[in-house]
Formats: structure tokens, sequence, C-alpha cells
């Protein structure tokens, strides 16, 4: 007799696991029969009646249910086939099958696969090339938007400039304005321009650096005139910290002198990072912190055997007035290349906020306590210092991407970024670090996208100048560069625009309203100043931007009021 394989015994093992589990079931099955039949037999009359009415009502309902599948037509992996190809049709885009366009490695459109895909994600409110119905919103018209638009702007509640401009994204055409080349004091919403500016200079991926260098000799760490790390940068001081920085400077040329060992002297030198932080890290992808920095400096030190150090720091990058032509606020910091947390002295991190008088100074100290913190003593209070030019670096750390800092300005109307980032943009187009030298880099840097600048005029990169000038169209058309597909640089701009009744400073504002959710926008408000400028979908999925813009009001919420029905008033019609 041949030897049984294994797999045979396998097999009878697996017949004899079957037979058992069947007869088991079996057993199971007669049981409950006979529990439901003493269980109907014991009901009332009434109970019986309405099961088998239940019954009845689930057989009639499969019935309808399985007759309108077969009507409907076939079905592929759960999606109706007449459904998906209607789909298909519309928005150029398979289902299932999704095959690719000829000459792409994949399947071309058709009976052998689904619709050829087009480019990936087509801006919103954009249709696919060749879409057709659903696909492809209809564009309002003028006269539509005149009809639903042109009442809300005579809202007494508006200042008596009032100016407006809405662009239709797909197009580029402007489908509704009211004096929209008019110059006016836009508030934050030049930030839009600012935004803008330093995307376009610098590149969403740009960092800015905040490091600690060494001096190369104790008792001459470039003060004085001596060339800086930072060629273009000028003095951010007063005569008074001068006079201190010459004396230090003596003071550490007579030690060497007289034989007395100098102590080594290391410099922190700002960047121009605002959201650089003292507080506890929120991780890799969070801001820049000192903590951080003070953990690589006092590994170098380490390394080199310096136990004990002197500590300047560096402003030298910026030059002109650090104050805002609006003087102290709590709106804003003292505008240097060095602070901590915005110099804010508590622990908000947006919003108006008591400031440091002197950031840059208080930034040095916090960093000097972060070292002593880690074995490195710090002789003496830090004090203003010049990098030496061919200074040897020894930590640095790195701020989020520029297209992170952009966001952050726009959701929460951050005026110490709006000012960094004005002052990085005219470093990158060479032009002095200060009030005057952003406004002109901001400036050329929009000219140069051929934006109308006719009565435009940037005193600051945050708005809270009331000399800055620009127009309802200008606003709209940075937006319209901003949303349109062939500008992905500028894409952080409308992920940063706050959405209506739920984030930034729309937060609380469009609450029940129809642009809840469907406005994004960036708000500016002075005294007598109130604008509004962003995007929407309106109520046929097309996608506009609008700049809404008023001056000399007299009734802020009013106003405020008045533009959000503006905006809301967009979204609601398809104004054909």
């Amino acid at each position: 007799m041949p030897e049984t394989g294994s797999w045979q015994v396998g097999w009878e093992t697996a017949r004899r696991s079957a037979r058992a589990c069947a007869r088991t079931a079996a057993r199971t099955a007669q049981r409950a029969g006979h529990e439901v039949r003493r269980t109907w037999r014991a009901a009332p009359p009434r109970t019986r009646s309405t099961w088998r009415l239940t019954a009845v009502a689930t057989a009639a309902g499969l019935a309808t249910a399985t007759a309108a599948v077969a009507v409907a037509g076939p079905w592929d992996s759960g999606q109706r086939t007449a459904e998906r190809a209607r789909a298909g049709a519309a928005a150029g885009t398979g289902g299932v099958h999704h095959g690719g366009a000829p000459g792409r490695g994949g399947a071309p459109g058709g009976a052998g696969g689904g619709p050829a895909v087009p480019q990936v994600l087509p801006a919103l409110g954009l249709p696919a090339a060749g879409a057709t119905g659903r696909g492809a919103a209809p564009q309002p018209t003028g006269a539509g938007l005149a009809d639903a638009l042109s009442p809300l702007l005579k809202d007494k509640a508006l200042g008596p400039l009032r100016t407006a401009s809405v662009i239709d994204v797909a197009t580029g055409h402007q489908v509704f304005a009211a004096k929209p080349t008019a110059a006016a004091v836009p508030a934050s919403t030049v930030k839009l321009a600012t935004a803008v500016a330093a995307l376009s200079t610098l590149g969403a991926d740009h960092r800015i650096e905040t490091t600690v260098v060494t001096a190369a000799d104790p008792a001459d760490d470039g003060r004085n005139g001596a060339p800086g790390k930072h060629p273009e940068g000028g003095k951010d001081s007063g005569d008074a910290k001068d006079d201190k920085d010459a004396k230090d400077d003596k003071d550490a040329k007579d030690d060497a002198k007289g034989g007395k060992p100098a102590t080594p002297r290391i410099v922190l030198v700002g960047g121009g990072d605002p959201t650089l932080t003292a507080r506890a890290g929120e991780g890799a992808d969070g801001p820049a912190s000192l903590r951080d920095l003070a953990d690589d400096t006092a590994r170098a030190l380490a390394r080199s055997g310096r136990k004990k150090v002197s500590l300047g720091y560096d402003t030298s990058l910026y030059s002109g007035p650090a104050v805002h032509p609006i003087g102290p606020n709590e709106n804003l910091a003292r505008v240097t290349p060095l602070m901590a947390d915005e110099g804010r002295l508590d622990n908000s991190d947006n919003g108006p906020a008591p400031r440091s008088d002197d950031p840059a100074d208080a930034a040095a100290r916090t960093f000097a306590a972060r070292l002593e913190e880690r074995g490195i003593t710090v002789d003496g209070d830090p004090s203003a210092a010049r990098a030496p030019k061919d200074a040897t670096r020894l930590a640095t750390v790195r701020s989020q991407p520029l297209g992170a800092l952009v966001e952050r300005m726009l959701t929460n109307s951050d005026n110490d970024i709006a000012e960094a980032l004005a002052r990085q943009t005219a470093l990158g187009a060479h032009r002095p670090v200060s009030f005057s030298g952003a406004g002109e880099a901001v400036r050329k840097a929009l000219a140069d996208r051929h934006l109308p600048l006719t009565g435009a005029r940037f005193d600051d990169g945050s708005g809270l100048d009331r000399d800055d000038k620009v127009s309802a169209e200008l606003l709209a058309r940075l937006l319209l560069h901003a949303s349109a597909p062939d500008h992905p640089e500028l894409r952080p701009i409308v992920t940063g625009l706050p959405v209506a009744a739920f984030t930034g400073t729309l937060g609380s504002r469009y609450a029940d309203t129809a642009g809840a959710g469907a406005v994004r926008a960036k708000t500016g408000t002075l005294t007598g100043v109130n604008t509004l400028a962003g995007t929407v979908v309106d109520a046929d999925g097309r996608l506009l931007v609008f700049a809404f813009m008023t001056n000399g009001t007299s009734d802020a919420q009013g106003a405020q009021k008045a533009l959000d029905t503006l905006a809301s008033a967009v979204a609601n019609c398809g104004c054909r």
C-alpha cells in the first residue's frame, strides 16, 4: 500500500472538521426553529399580526430596491457605471479604472478604460480642460453682480470713499467694479502686497537664520565700524548704546594690553526672525527655538574647552529707525532683527500685547540664561556688538519656511511678521533693510508682476501706517495671482486667509450668513478705515476674488458688517 502524503492527511482532517461543523450547525438551527415556533404560539394575536405586516413590508422593499438597481444599469465596484460616465464626462476624470492619457503610460479614455486623467487638482472653481455640465460653473455677469452689490454699497455705515473690485479667477476678467483704481488707505489688507512681494522675491521655502558666532579677537569683536556680518545693515540704536559699546570695547582692549586674559566672546546675530521663541519647543516643525540654539552653542563651546564667555548681540542687519511711525504700540514691537516671541511680555502669540522696550537686549539676556542652565558661564551682561566679517559660526537655528510665516501673518494679521517679511524682501532685493527700503522692494516685486500700481504707496509692511495707499483692483489682482494655478509659489496666501466664521480674524464674524465657510478674506481696520479682500465661491461654485474698501467711516462695527454683507451677497448668488 503506498504511503499516505501529508497533504492527504490534511485533506481528511479538513473533511472531518467540516462534517462536524455542519452537524453542529444543523442541530443549532433545529433548536432555534423549535424556539421560534414556541415563541410564535405564545404570542398574542395582535403581536402576530404586527410581525406578519413587518415581514411583508420587508419583502416588498427588497423587491423594489432590486428592480431599481436593475433599471439603473450595471454597477462596477460599488459605483453605477452610468453615473460614473456622466461624472467623468463632466470633470474629465475616471471612476474605478483610472485610464491615463495616450502616451503617458495609461490606457486611453474610451471603452478600454476611464476617461483620460487631467492635470492634478484643478484650482477651486476652475473646471478641467474640456469640462461640461456641473464641472464648469457658469460665470456671473456684471449686470447680475451689480444688481446684488450696488444697493449694498449705499449702506450709510460706509464712509464717503467706497471702492470695489470683483474678478473671475477662471478668466481673469473684472466682473464688477466701483471706483476700482481709486487709491485708499488699506490698513492690514496691505499685508497681501507684502506677502506677494516676499514670496516672489525669496520663495516659499526660504528660512530666516539666527546664529551664534565667535569673535576672532576678544579685544576686537568688530565693533566701532569694523566690517560686520551684514554689509547692508546699519545702526538700530541711539547714541547712548553706541557710547556703551565704545566703553566695553576700550575695557576689552585694556585688559588685553595689561596681560589680563580676556574672556572669549561670542555674538548672537539676529537674522530678522520675529517668531524665534524662548518658550518650550513645538517640535521640528515649530518656530526656531532659543533653547535649541543654546543647546547647540553649549555643545560647541564644550568641544573647544570653553566654559566661560562674554555675550554680544548683533542687530546691524536693519538700518533706519526701529520704531514704527505710529510710535510705541501694543500692536507692534520695536522693529529689530533680533527678538524672541515678538518681544511679548505675556504668554500670547498673536494680537495686541505689552512689549519689551528693547526686544533684542531681552532676547540676548534670555539666551544668556539658557547658556547658564547648560553649564556655560556668561561674564557680565550681554551688550550690543557687531559680528566680525569672517566669524566662525558656532550654532544656527532656522525659522519655519517663509510660506508658513505668510500663512501665520495673514490668519492672525500679525504686524511683527509683516514688517519682518517686508525687510526680508528688501534684503533679497539688495535694498536698504529699513522701512523705506522695504517699501521700494515691495513695489519693485509687484511691478515685476505687472500689477496695477497707480497711486500705490508702501510706507510699511503691516498697514499700520496711514500713508499706505492701494486700490481695490490691486488687492483683487494680488489675490488673482495667488489663486491662479500657474502661480503655485503664491499658494500660502490663499491657504493663510482667515475662513469666515471659523479661523483667525474672521472667526467671530459671518455667523449664520451665506458667507460662512465660503468666504476667505484678509481684514483691515484702523480708525475710520475698513477693508476686506479675499476669495469667495458663489452659489454656482464659481471662484471669485474681491476687494471692498471704505475710508472715512465713523461707525466701525457698522462698516465692518456692511463689508461682510457684500462678501456674503457674492457667495449667495450666481448673479447671471
